[in-house]
């Protein structure tokens, strides 16, 4: 049994914690304002965007000149996962939500025959995958959008990356994976096919103005798409790190607060069990005092 010291230090240790997980908390509402407002007003340009180069695409067709960005390597036999997460935890299951999607989505290409590649972005992704998937791990980077949330340099760079690798035949298909964010109690894990392009399912039905019209470009579509393509690959890596910065906040302030009410509720229930147990001390002394008494 407790003594009632040592259930003193626990209740003072439970309420240091629960002021740290309140002020985390409070931390990670500031933040979330600010991703959240930067998540929902990347949205509109990077959907438009994609749903532009989808129409592209449309006119392109199989044509052999199409670049090979959206035209693909032909095969689907190497699979390149761009894998999203935090470099901080104390985040609820935002991490391990993703790396869990992505470890059944490899497992299943396994079973195909398929090969797997694996690019971490922040540090959660490459502690969690590289025991199981060490080998598969070509790259990784830490550090996105430390200082003042993503920016679209870091996307950027990311996309120059990969559209590198995709030149040297290094992978037939890329996807990236990431929490797109819902609410701030939902999160949802999203794969987004990167290279090849794949446009969306509503492109065709909102690209045109339902006219029947029929549009030169100036200049042609291969050049058109030739930079497009690889401006597109970096908005959408862009937006995929937003959308993450935003879950990842969204995630840690459901957390904490989680946390703070169960310090709450743990500083209840151990003030109740010190109170009792001090007065069934106070009442044995008094028995031994009044024991003592009549027997003298």
């Amino acid at each position: 049994m407790a003594s009632l010291k040592d259930l003193r230090v626990r209740i003072n240790s439970v309420r240091q914690t629960q002021k740290i997980t309140s002020a985390m908390k409070l931390v990670a509402a500031s933040k979330l304002r600010r991703a959240q407002e930067a998540a929902e007003a990347a949205r509109p340009f990077s959907e438009r965007m994609e749903r532009m180069v989808g129409s592209l695409a449309e006119i392109m067709g199989e044509r052999e000149d199409a670049p090979q960005m959206m035209r693909g390597t032909g095969r689907d036999e190497t699979h390149l996962f761009v894998v999203a997460t935090a470099d901080r935890g104390l985040c609820g299951g935002f991490n391990s939500s993703i790396t869990r999607a992505t470890r059944a989505r490899i497992k299943e290409l396994a079973e195909q025959g398929k090969s797997t590649k694996i690019i971490c972005v922040g540090r959660k992704a490459r502690d969690q995958l590289r025991r199981e998937f060490g080998a598969m791990i070509v790259d990784h980077m830490d550090g996105i959008g430390r200082t003042g949330g993503p920016s679209f340099e870091e996307a950027d760079e990311i996309g120059r990356n990969l559209a590198r690798r995709f030149e040297e035949g290094e992978f037939d298909t890329c996807t990236v994976v990431y929490n797109r964010f819902k609410t701030v109690m939902s999160q949802v894990v999203t794969f987004q096919q990167l290279i090849p392009f794949s446009p969306p399912a509503e492109a065709g039905a909102e690209s045109g103005d339902g006219s029947g019209a029929i549009y030169d470009f100036e200049p042609d579509e291969e050049m058109i798409l030739s930079d497009l393509l690889p401006r597109n690959l970096s908005i959408q890596i862009f937006r995929a790190l937003l959308e993450n910065a935003a879950s990842e906040q969204g995630a840690r302030m459901t957390a904490m607060d989680s946390a703070t009410r169960n310090a709450g509720e743990m500083i209840d229930k151990l003030t109740l069990h010190y109170n009792r147990t001090r007065q069934a001390q106070i009442t044995k002394e008094l028995i031994e005092i009044i024991s003592g008494a009549e027997a003298l």
